[in-house]
């Protein structure tokens, strides 16, 4: 069993608000550590996918106020939208008797939608925590490229071997596209999301071209963007956006889009070993966005995540603003030997970042001149980590 970083901010979150919901993507470890939470106090856990848990909410207020001494955790929240309204009244009713914290533990697989249901009745009584897959700052350094090859979904990088591992993700991929698409979201062929899918893996790390993709399935750029932000919600795409403040610089506008779990981009592209994936194109995309993830991840809450390009060539893989302002600058290499062109340093200098950071395959850390530091992941994930 692996310690999920995320255990102690739930916690604490339990204990300052009346409802939490913990969102990620199916199979990351949430009822797990639901589950956990529900062992050290009293609680009750319903699963809103077993048909027999919906029949005890066909009358929800009459049967939760019966368990208002008890942490309620629903799982796959997103199944009973029309929940969210008594929620908010059987937390209003509990603050008038003292009972402000710690109340509802909501578990869901798809972030917008369940922010919207749930923001629209619960504003003011509900705290969002979002669980990622295993990422780098979670695992021992020498762990570091088996977590990059199988990606960060406990079941995935826990496999008894490399075929169990990429037989898990195929089979993830597979209730995804066959029968969580359709439940969460519009009708779409499964074939023609695993497509777009694929076609992503292809272009991990790119700039998005709507067009380009558009073409290749022969829909239009619209139902591109639908595709596409399907995945964002369903947390398995993520869309870096460009640093847009204004620098008197011409820079590039279009977001970057990533896979966001490395395993899923090497099966999605039938790369089942490590020798696979060090042998194809997708190699450095791949550690980039894994890097980019794991970063994220460790970043304190209300950092924000971008990317910059200049049209003149200036360029910073990650960027970092940490709360309070300050500006990290990551650069992401494959090489054990790593150098940093000029348009890292120009596009440094343009934005007066506190740290310059190049993140490689090694194990030790040492400077690179100009203010530039070499470390591995974990150390940058470590350094993050202190700032909290």
């Amino acid at each position: 069993m692996i310690e999920r970083r995320i255990n102690t901010e739930l916690v604490d979150r339990l204990d300052q608000v009346p409802a939490v919901a913990l969102l990620g993507p199916r199979q990351v470890g949430k009822t797990t550590l639901a589950l956990e939470i529900a062992e050290a106090r009293p609680s009750l856990y319903l699963d809103l996918e077993s048909e027999a848990d919906r029949a005890r909410l066909a009358d929800p207020e009459h049967y939760l106020a019966g368990h208002e001494d008890r942490l309620v955790i629903l799982d796959e929240v997103h199944r009973l939208p029309g929940l969210f309204q008594t929620l908010r009244g059987l937390i209003d009713r509990g603050r008038r008797k003292g009972l402000r914290t710690g109340r509802f533990l909501l578990l869901g697989s798809a972030s917008i939608d369940l922010l919207r249901q749930s923001g629209e009745s619960l504003a003011g009584r509900i705290s969002y925590l979002e669980m990622h897959p295993l990422d780098a700052g979670e695992v021992p350094m020498t762990e570091t490229g088996r977590l990059w090859a199988r990606g960060g979904f406990p079941d995935s990088y826990l496999a008894s071997d490399e075929r169990a591992s990429q037989r898990w993700r195929q089979d993830f991929i597979r209730t995804y596209l066959e029968r969580d698409v359709p439940m969460l979201g519009p009708r779409i062929a499964a074939e023609t999301l695993r497509r777009f899918w694929t076609m992503l893996a292809h272009h991990q790390s790119g700039l998005l071209n709507a067009a380009e993709f558009a073409r290749a399935l022969g829909v239009d750029a619209k139902t591109v963007a639908a595709y596409l932000d399907l995945l964002v919600d369903l947390l398995l795409v993520r869309r870096l956006e460009p640093w847009h403040s204004n620098t008197g610089k011409r820079l590039v506008k279009s977001p970057r889009v990533y896979v966001r779990d490395s395993g899923l981009v090497h099966t999605l592209l039938g790369l089942a070993t490590p020798d696979d994936i060090l042998g194809h194109p997708v190699a450095g995309a791949s550690w980039e966005g894994f890097v980019i993830e794991s970063l994220i991840a460790t970043a304190p809450e209300g950092t924000r995540p971008n990317f910059y390009r200049t049209a003149a060539g200036a360029e910073i893989d990650l960027l970092l603003t940490l709360p309070g302002g300050r500006i990290w600058a990551f650069e992401v290499k494959r090489s054990t030997a790593p150098r940093v062109e000029r348009g890292f340093h120009h596009a440094c200098a343009d934005l007066a970042s506190e740290r310059r950071i190049v993140i490689y395959p090694g194990t030790e850390a040492y400077p690179l001149g100009e203010g530039i530091e070499v470390m591995p992941l974990v150390q940058a994930c470590r350094s993050l980590l202190d700032r909290h």
